[in-house]
């Protein structure tokens, strides 16, 4: 039996795929193994969201090459498929596959094992709007939550971003296809799912469908208790939207608002379109709807041109909002987008100072919001068992996408727990006491 080793990089979708791809060499025979180990055959799937995504791209393609001269290198996605054609004739992989192709990932190798010369499979991602390519999971590497990629490409066109170019345009996956594969992993065991895309916020827009009719739809799939969604736009969040998803008991209270700056000067040279009063909008709306809802978002330091004042403002509107999670980037500029090339490119110094004090504004937001629970009751999923101090808990997370832990000498993998937060231990886990399934809860 032939062996196989994938590797991720990048964002969830990334991760979907390189899964499916995993699935569709598994139907074929192939044995999985680590990507550590000697295989015959490697799939790398690679990111270039940034230009450290491309070293990262490049290093893993040529740590494969050195762990076995002679097995099959499999480049796959964002990387390869906005390199050139110089530079596809450099790098020593052996087979191309770009966006919307890796659905052929097995006959491809087929294809290659008759050649033995290079095989490319590069869609011309930006010419129209392409069809959306199906691919699908009857399970995932974690036992509990199952991502479900459901849209790819972005129309956006932030000026730091190369993901349009990389992705394409917007493309949805049909509503049947995603139940069809919900009904399926709920009937394998998964009790959360979360829905993703390029830029969830689009679906729809290409086939008239919209993203709250989905989330209905998943709702009323059985053996699915919980639904989380991923990154979403501003603009997206109304009053018609916010209501509609608080009728939905399935629905977790997170919701990862990308904001990117608090400054509305940075915010237009972002080419963003929405300004910081409709993102602070946004939150209100969520926030007289659901009770304590977790709001995070990312959020890019030092872009060309931010001053001082901008940062300054940037930081106080963080404050002000008071986010559970800011994930905070330095600027990395990505060649080929209009930010690269703008003037006044910040000091990495300078970078790097003011990451250090938002990352620290947003280690203590996070506390405080962690430290609103104890007292009170939380629901845990429960996914994996840890020994902390000496002493065995079982790991899961609230609704809010809190960790949380309670005592116990029993796996507890996927399963409810419902109990009192005693206290936020210094890991930043909510310590569930008294704690009870769910099951027992009802009884």
């Amino acid at each position: 039996m032939r062996k196989a080793a994938l590797h991720n990089l990048g964002c969830k979708v990334n991760a979907y795929e390189t899964e499916a791809m995993q699935q569709l060499l598994e139907e074929a025979g192939y044995e999985i193994v680590p990507f550590t180990e000697r295989a015959d055959v490697y799939v790398i799937n690679t990111c270039s969201v940034t230009n450290i995504a491309d070293r990262k791209s490049r290093q893993m393609l040529h740590r494969a090459r050195r762990q076995n001269p002679d097995a099959v290198i499999v480049g796959a996605g964002c990387y390869v498929q906005t390199m050139g054609r110089e530079q596809l004739e450099k790098e020593q992989i052996d087979i191309v596959i770009g966006n919307n192709r890796k659905h052929e990932l097995v006959a491809l190798l087929e294809e290659y094992e008759r050649q033995r010369r290079q095989v490319r499979s590069l869609s011309d991602i930006n010419r129209g709007r392409q069809a959306y390519e199906e691919l699908a999971l009857s399970g995932t590497a974690e036992h509990t939550r199952a991502f479900i990629k459901v849209q790819d490409g972005c129309d956006q066109f932030c000026s730091y971003c190369i993901i349009p170019y990389a992705r394409g345009r917007v493309r949805s996956r049909s509503a049947k296809d995603v139940l069809t594969e919900i009904l399926r992993l709920a009937g394998n065991g998964y009790r959360e799912v979360v829905l993703t895309g390029i830029h969830l916020s689009s679906y729809g827009v290409d086939t008239g469908d919209d993203l709250p009719g989905l989330i209905e739809r998943v709702h009323e799939v059985p053996g699915i208790e919980r639904i989380r969604l991923g990154s979403l736009e501003p603009r997206i969040v109304t009053e018609a939207l916010v209501n509609r998803l608080a009728a939905l008991p399935k629905l977790c209270p997170h919701f990862h608002l990308s904001l990117q700056s608090g400054s509305d000067a940075v915010l237009a040279r972002m080419n963003r379109r929405y300004d910081t009063a409709e993102y602070e909008a946004g939150c209100e709306l969520l926030r007289s709807h659901f009770s304590h809802p977790a709001i995070t978002t990312d959020i890019i330091v030092g872009f060309p041109g931010e001053t001082e004042e901008e940062f300054e403002e940037t930081r106080a509107f963080v404050n002000r909002i008071r986010f559970y999670e800011p994930h905070i980037f330095k600027y990395s500029a990505r060649a080929g987008t209009r930010a690269a090339a703008m003037p006044d490119q910040i000091d990495e110094r300078e970078k790097t100072r003011r990451s250090a004090l938002l990352i620290a504004d947003g280690e203590r937001l996070s506390r405080e919001f962690r430290e609103y629970y104890v007292g009170k009751q939380v629901t845990s999923l429960l996914e994996e068992p840890v020994v902390l101090g000496g002493r065995r808990y079982a790991v899961g997370y609230t609704r809010e996408y809190v960790k949380a832990a309670y005592a116990t000498e029993e796996d507890g993998v996927n399963r409810f727990v419902t109990g009192t937060v005693r206290t936020v231990l210094p890991e930043g886990l909510l310590l569930l006491g008294g704690a009870e399934t769910a099951a027992e809860k009802r009884a």
